[in-house]
């Protein structure tokens, strides 16, 4: 099949035509709940969910990763559960392997309406299932506050209650450290987005390519929609393969994609 391509069709016909083990990573995020209004009417809960985790878990390759950015909707003053009821089914029933827990935290927010007796919601989860141990790890890297060399004498906790001290050497040279599963992004929509009602932010995608790939793999999102997936793997030296059900976002999608690449 061809890559650098976003098939205008549902994503269970973009992966029937996909050999075992052939994408490295899949980044995407799926249209959770009622969240949002998507042209032509599409709802995720008229796809079969199972379906689709079955065939992302037999179409990437061993080691490769899926990336699954959720949050749950609110309904009865309650969250719906769902975004874990879909993490439990990729590792207990697809065989997926949860390696991290992440969370998108929004440097911007708006206020929880007053009604809903409960804090403003400033984060979606970004599971990272692996099929098997990850084959690629490149952590995004921040820089150091300070540089230190000197011993660090530390206590560690054992499994029967006790304490073990363990002396430990602060790599030297180093400028950055490694950054934690937590990232703290602005939810800019970029300007060549269009109408879309959910556009994943550019920064968000551009770091889990970075981390989970390596330049020339491949990367898969089943739920394209405005192509920022598609947008961050060819800046980052990647190929893309995108389903997206509505002509009118594979358009949208399509340019955003070829203006990066001229850019």
């Amino acid at each position: 099949m061809e890559i650098n391509k976003i098939y205008n069709e549902n994503c269970m016909d973009t992966m029937a035509k996909m050999p075992d083990g052939f994408i490295d990573s899949t980044i995407t995020s799926p249209p959770y709940g009622n969240l949002r209004d998507y042209m032509g009417g599409f709802s995720f809960e008229v796809c079969d969910f199972e379906d689709i985790a079955k065939e992302l878990y037999r179409v990437t390759t061993p080691g490769g990763t899926a990336i699954w950015v959720v949050a749950d909707e609110t309904k009865d003053f309650c969250e719906s559960l769902v975004s874990f009821e879909q993490a439990i089914y990729f590792c207990k029933v697809c065989g997926f392997n949860l390696l991290d827990t992440m969370i998108y935290h929004k440097s911007n927010y708006a206020p929880a309406y007053p009604n809903l007796r409960r804090y403003a919601s400033t984060f979606e989860y970004m599971f990272v299932f692996s099929k098997g141990r990850p084959k690629t790890f490149n952590p995004i890297q921040h820089e150091k506050a300070t540089l230190s060399t000197k011993q660090r004498i530390g206590k560690y906790r054992m499994r029967d209650g006790s304490f073990v001290v363990k002396n430990m050497v602060v790599d030297t040279g180093r400028t950055t450290k490694d950054a934690e599963n937590v990232w703290t992004i602005c939810p800019t929509k970029s300007k060549d987005a269009g109408n879309h009602p959910a556009v994943s932010p550019e920064q968000l995608v551009r770091d889990h390519i970075l981390s989970w790939t390596n330049k020339g793999e491949l990367i898969y999102d089943p739920f394209m929609g405005s192509g920022t997936t598609g947008k961050m793997a060819v800046l980052s030296g990647r190929n893309f393969i995108g389903s997206e059900i509505s002509k009118d976002y594979c358009i949208l999608a399509e340019k955003r994609i070829a203006d990066a690449i001229i850019k």
